[in-house]
């Protein structure tokens, strides 16, 4: 088993900046990749980003159109953590956020085998 906790969800305001962390324990020789989902009331949950969790010098990355430009995720694999930096954000990145984690590529994203509990990130003045 996997266990994923998120950290650094919060208040802000438009066009400023936030950083989330994931940390990841247990099975963690299981896990390829990693990534960041996200869900807003009424709304379907969003892939925001994906990255490999390889050792490979040179991690795979994926940013959803809806945030390319102002997001990036990194990785740090010595400490098994992802970091999703969030900037100039607006009111409709308003949403909690899931850390998720799979097996492969695929299973990350239409079957993802691991999920964090989610924090908020709230985009208002």
């Amino acid at each position: 088993q996997v266990q994923l906790v998120e950290s650094g969800g919060g208040l802000v305001q438009p066009g400023g900046s936030l950083r989330l962390s994931c940390a990841a324990s247990g099975s963690v020789v299981s896990v390829a990749a990693m990534g960041w989902y996200r869900r807003s009331p009424g709304e379907e949950r969003e892939l925001v980003a994906i990255i490999t969790r390889a050792d490979d010098a040179d991690a795979t990355t994926n940013i959803a159109d809806s945030v390319k430009g102002r997001f990036t995720i990194s990785r740090d694999n010595a400490k098994n953590t992802v970091t999703l930096q969030m900037n100039r954000l607006k009111p409709e990145d308003t949403a909690v956020y899931y850390c998720a984690a799979g097996s492969t590529w695929y299973r990350l994203q239409y079957a993802t085998d691991y999920w964090g509990q989610g924090t908020q990130v709230t985009v208002s003045s």
